[in-house]
């Protein structure tokens, strides 16, 4: 807002220059005409004296000095129209200004400005659309992230630092441009001259007075009219490529959810991602780990597949099991693997359709999108509302009328909720007409009761791969194994692996027992503790089974008597 009232201010003090010298330009075309038109009593203004005859007219001038007066006359008024174009209508509008009233409303003086002003200007908006839809510019983000680099080499006086992000960051700044201000730019190694500007203009002020929404950012660039094919042609797509190229090796993995952010007015707002895990630390039978990871790599490297087929480019995964069995971890592993951010939706704060598409035109590529637990999220279990008819009478004993009335089948949901998202508009998300509203994302969904889900929700097209994280196998414990306690092979590893065939435990509860709890812990206490617990649960859960006989056997003898 600073930046934006320094800019103001700076105009309106132009305005006034450009004024003066506006109405000294009118001066000085009138002493052109009187020299060029001596004659002409309706151009030449007479005082009250000289038509009494009280002194003689002027003699004619010479050509030379019509001349003249002509020449410095076209002079000042180019030099008035390049001080408009340099300085003022950056930070004015012309419609604003003294000038631009005069311009506006002569097609003769817009010719003018034409014929001597030959610069165009192109403006990049930060958000592309309209209304509630409006998204982010891949355009505005990769040049300001190659002027960032100009900035830096640049003689501009006022310029924002930003610290720097990526993995390699350190101390790094990012310096960009300040409203207002203005870097310069060659459209190749000694070629013409390019000037970029930034401006901000502050949102529309609501009924109360304050501001509303957020600011909308501008970079402009100027240049001859002459260079137009080469601007669009050769230096803007280079520009573009090189920011591009920027953006992903300053690029930080971010961890987003959908948070109003009051900075900037996004429906998202976001953390560093820093999870250590990978595919390689991943507790998982190697083979199946080998699938997924193909599977991912065609995938990323699957555009022009996707193209030639007729689909968005996008794939879902559906990963379902016991509680603890690694599923977030998966997704970790995933989005380390492939340098892709990660968008976890909290579905129960979504109120509406509407709202859910809005949060998916604000992601950008190269993402995950995340809803974990859907089955506990909203209803979606696939238990569809049933409807029966409730027969009312009018109080009069008259005629009675037929109402609908819907009974949720589900006696956990609560009549007071104000969402009103559903499953329909969760399916036209993942595979309807709104899913290719952006490319090379995945859509990921975690349950622990993949029965629950409706269907038409996990079919083949929504959720493409199905992937069970079931409870540690041998495979999963050897890799644990490797991982805490370097160990390949050891003289317990074939009781426990017996042991995990019989009973269901989960990776954390492994890898719980694996991790050392103290200086004194080594593989083989670790690995002792870990036999002990699989035991332990083999013996309940005997138990257990022992205990079932004998109800169902109690149960049947009351049934025979």
């Amino acid at each position: 807002m600073a930046g934006t009232e320094a800019a103001r201010w700076k105009g309106l003090r132009l305005t006034a220059i450009v004024t003066f010298l506006w109405r000294l330009f009118r001066r000085q075309l009138s002493r052109a005409a009187r020299m060029v038109f001596p004659d002409d009593p309706h151009r030449l203004p007479i005082t009250a004296a000289a038509a009494a005859g009280d002194r003689a007219l002027p003699p004619p001038p010479s050509s030379t000095a019509s001349g003249w007066h002509l020449t410095s006359t076209a002079l000042m008024a180019s030099q008035l129209l390049y001080l408009y174009t340099t300085l003022l209508s950056p930070a004015l509008p012309l419609r604003h200004t003294f000038f631009g009233r005069h311009l506006s409303s002569r097609p003769l003086m817009r010719r003018l400005v034409r014929l001597f002003d030959p610069y165009r200007t192109l403006t990049f908006d930060e958000y592309e659309g309209g209304g509630r839809m409006a998204r982010r510019s891949s355009a505005y983000e990769e040049i300001k992230a190659y002027l960032s680099v100009t900035c830096a080499a640049s003689d501009a006086q006022h310029l924002r630092a930003e610290g720097a992000t990526g993995r390699d960051a350190t101390d790094k700044l990012v310096l960009s441009m300040l409203d207002g201000e203005e870097i310069s730019d060659e459209l190749a190694a000694g070629g013409a001259t390019v000037w970029w500007r930034a401006r901000s203009e502050a949102p529309p002020r609501s009924d109360g007075g304050g501001a509303s929404g957020q600011e909308k950012r501008q970079l402009t660039i100027r240049y001859h009219g002459r260079y137009h094919g080469e601007v669009n042609d050769a230096y803007l797509p280079r520009i573009r490529q090189q920011g591009r190229e920027l953006i992903v090796k300053g690029r930080q993995r971010k961890l987003f959810t959908n948070i109003c952010s009051v900075y900037t007015g996004s429906p998202w707002s976001h953390v560093a991602f820093e999870h250590p895990k990978t595919f390689a630390t991943l507790a998982m039978d190697p083979a199946r780990k080998k699938e997924i990871v193909d599977d991912l790599d065609t995938f990323k490297n699957g555009k022009d597949y996707y193209a030639r087929v007729g689909k968005p480019w996008k794939r879902g995964y559906l990963l379902y099991g016991p509680p603890g069995t690694g599923k977030s971890t998966m997704i970790a592993a995933m989005a380390n693997y492939l340098d892709y951010d990660i968008y976890d939706i909290e579905l129960t704060t979504v109120r509406s359709n509407t709202e859910l598409r809005k949060l998916l035109i604000e992601t950008t590529r190269k993402a995950i999108i995340v809803i974990e637990d859907i089955d506990c999220s909203i209803d979606l279990t696939g238990e569809r509302k049933k409807k029966k008819k409730k027969q009312a009478g009018d109080g009069n004993g008259g005629a009675s009328t037929s109402a609908i009335v819907e009974e949720d089948s589900s006696s956990s949901s609560s009549s007071s909720t104000t969402s009103w998202m559903t499953l329909s508009g969760l399916l036209n998300v993942t595979d309807g007409l709104w899913s290719c509203c952006g490319e090379e994302r995945i859509i990921v969904f975690t349950t622990n009761y993949v029965e629950k889900l409706d269907r038409a929700l996990i079919r083949k097209g929504r959720m493409d791969r199905h992937i069970e994280m079931g409870y540690c196998g041998f495979e999963a414990f050897r890799s644990l194994a490797k991982m805490y306690h370097d160990v390949d092979t050891h003289r317990l590893f074939v009781d426990i692996g017996e042991l995990l065939r019989e009973v269901e435990m989960t990776t954390a509860d492994v890898a719980e027992h694996l991790t050392p709890k103290s200086s004194e812990d080594n593989p083989d206490t670790c690995l002792q503790a870990l036999l002990n617990a699989l035991e332990e649960a083999a013996k309940e859960k005997a138990n257990g089974g022992s205990e079932m006989n004998m109800q169902d056997d109690g149960q049947d003898d009351i049934d025979e008597q």
